[in-house]
């Protein structure tokens, strides 16, 4: 659904082209999220389907223009003025590999979680670092881009400090405080079996 929202926001501002489209969305989140010039134009027909925007003629160049209707701007304001609904969660492939993990034995679960906080704190410092390259030499347009990096940020630590915690409690089940599955747990340092 952000494609969508995104793409009705972006047209709210003025008509566009699909490129256009594709470019300002990449540009405002900071590339994070990149798209496939294709999703555009498969949103921008469905849209269309859905009398949230029309074709406008072209831009002299060959492009096709798209614009909102009324009903487009209607949405697009209700999206702004509603909170986003979570619904179910997504599916999470570290809490999945994580479970998976403690109940098979043999798997070293510690060393998991090492490696995978590894790399989330090397995730974390490099939007750290790309959030201060940013902030350094903000432009007006910079401010989306910003609040984006800053919620990556805020992800990357919520995760190493929920690594912290299965941490610790991998040492508290190594510690015969659990009962977890035979040979599915090992706290560190401890041998392999």
């Amino acid at each position: 659904m952000s494609i969508r929202y995104g793409i009705l926001a972006l047209l709210h501002e003025e008509p566009r082209y699909g490129y256009q489209l594709r470019a300002s969305f990449e540009e405002r989140t900071g590339a994070v999220w990149p798209l496939n010039v294709g999703q555009v134009y498969t949103t921008l027909n469905r849209l269309e389907r859905d009398g949230l925007v029309r074709k406008e003629g072209d831009d002299g160049g060959g492009h096709v223009l798209y614009s909102l209707t009324d009903a487009g701007a209607a949405e697009t304001r209700q999206w702004f003025a509603s909170a986003v609904e979570r619904g179910a969660p997504l599916r999470n492939e570290l809490a999945i590999k994580l479970a998976m993990a403690v109940s098979t034995a043999g798997v070293d679960v510690t060393a998991v979680i090492h490696a995978q906080r590894e790399s989330s704190l090397q995730e974390l410092q490099d939007y750290t670092q790309e959030r201060k390259d940013v902030a350094a030499n903000q432009r007006a347009a910079d401010t989306a881009r910003l609040l984006v990096l800053d919620s990556l940020i805020f992800h990357a630590e919520a995760e190493a400090r929920w690594l912290d915690l299965c941490e610790a409690r991998m040492v508290q089940l190594g510690n015969g405080a659990g009962s977890g599955p035979t040979g599915a747990v090992r706290a560190p340092g401890t041998a392999a079996p």
